[in-house]
């Protein structure tokens, strides 16, 4: 086995080789953090859930006036139609909670990618909003966060950085955003090549998280492609 796999290995073998007791506490109650915010679903009646899409809103379009949480006013930021909750229901809240967290702390790059900014877009774009639902639900399943603990290397690893930053996946979320236009760009996609583009993506961020000088999330190469 090379040395770059063996490499891979530590975090996992950290998690099942017995680590200390506080150690291991500190990481299930990490990943059980993170578990109890995936398992919640939209809640188009909540008001938390109803503020925290109005508050995207304001974050995406700042000074102009929403006219309802139903409304074709929607369909301007890439929701499906003009109810958005109808599109939480692959990612549920957090994935509302993500595009909120990219907009507050990233909002060059947030508006950015909105409106389309960069490179020679095509005809067919893809939907900005339903994308980050997607990209929500991409993750999930690419780190396994839905098992009782990490059960690939990636998982461990991106736990690992879990513990070193809560917002950990937040901040991936933006990054593999920022990655994915990136990769639409070079590939001269248009629609209906998005799952390709996502798989590219994952790809990709498979092999930046297992770099051996991944401390934390920050480190990641791609993170430098992110603009406050």
């Amino acid at each position: 086995m090379c040395a770059n796999a063996l490499r891979a290995l530590y975090p996992i073998l950290n998690w099942l080789c017995s680590p200390p007791k506080a150690s291991f506490k500190r990481k299930e109650e990490c990943l059980q953090r993170l578990q109890n915010r995936i398992e919640v679903p939209y809640d188009s009646q909540n008001r938390e859930h109803q503020e925290a899409l109005k508050a995207l809103w304001h974050a995406s379009f700042p000074g102009t006036e929403l006219l309802g949480l139903v409304s074709d006013q929607w369909k301007e930021m890439g929701w499906q139609g003009k109810d958005p909750s109808t599109d939480f229901r692959g990612g549920g809240f957090i994935s509302l909670e993500n595009l909120l967290y990219f907009a507050k702390n990233y909002p060059k790059s947030f508006e950015e990618l909105l409106c389309k900014q960069n490179g020679d877009r095509a005809l067919w774009e893809y939907p900005f909003a339903v994308a980050g639902v997607n990209i929500t639900f991409m993750l999930i399943q690419m780190l396994d966060l839905q098992a009782a603990k990490p059960r690939s290397l990636i998982g461990a690893v991106f736990l690992n950085l879990l513990i070193e930053n809560d917002r950990a996946f937040d901040i991936l979320y933006c990054i593999t955003f920022k990655l994915m236009d990136r990769k639409w760009l070079e590939m001269h996609a248009t629609y209906m090549d998005f799952n390709t583009v996502i798989k590219s993506t994952r790809r990709q961020l498979e092999r930046e998280l297992l770099l051996e000088d991944i401390q934390q999330i920050e480190d990641m190469p791609s993170y430098n492609f992110l603009a406050r």
